[in-house]
């Protein structure tokens, strides 16, 4: 079964966790030399930042790829005028998962709710995102559910829209509930060093 293999895979991976600013921080390596890196909020327990990263065929490390959580800043341009930014009115898709649902914001966008078109399809295995005006059109993929091989199920999806950002919700299924509760019951058994004492690959 899927779900077990991805539960067995994150319990053989090596953790390092670390309670700093209200957060548990927790790194895993994993045998195939990936890492992921996760940013629990200590007082709800809810997941604040998913990111991963791993080695190169030359063993260099790749730059983190943020799943769940804010976009990781890029470096600092404003010193060189010829690389070319891009436009902070773009819209900026971000994850902010709550405790049942996955929920993704997409900002920047100012048109009325009607003109949106939510879907899941299940044979892309992904969600998209269309206008009727034909401004925007997006496809994303819900990792969690890839992991563990779990269906896309449309009667799951909702959307709303509010100060020109498309609020999108997947309400999960009962399998990843399971999950992650038994996954934080273990990472809580972990014993977090206090900031200050080591230093932790997660920051």
């Amino acid at each position: 079964m899927a779900v077990q293999n991805w539960t067995d895979i994150l319990k053989s991976s090596k953790k390092t966790a670390l309670i700093s600013d209200g957060k548990r921080k927790i790194h895993y390596l994993f045998t195939d030399g990936k890492e992921m890196s996760e940013e629990y909020d200590l007082k709800t327990d809810e997941l604040i930042v998913r990111k991963w990263r791993h080695k190169s065929t030359l063993g260099d490390q790749s730059p983190w790829q943020v799943e769940v959580g804010e976009p990781l800043a890029g470096p600092d341009t404003s010193l060189d005028s010829e690389v070319i930014k891009e436009n902070c009115s773009n819209p900026v898709l971000m994850r902010k998962d709550t405790k049942n649902s996955f929920q993704w914001r997409i900002r920047n966008l100012p048109f009325p709710k009607d003109v949106f078109s939510v879907s899941a399809e299940p044979s892309d295995r992904c969600i998209v995102v269309k206008t009727s005006n034909k401004k925007y059109y997006k496809k994303f993929n819900i990792p969690d559910l890839d992991r563990n091989e779990l269906p896309l199920d449309n009667s799951a999806l909702n959307f709303s829209h509010a100060n020109n950002t498309l609020i999108i919700s997947y309400k999960k299924p009962k399998e990843i509930l399971t999950l992650e509760q038994e996954l934080l019951k273990e990472l809580k058994k972990l014993k977090g060093t206090d900031e200050g004492d080591v230093d932790c690959k997660t920051q």
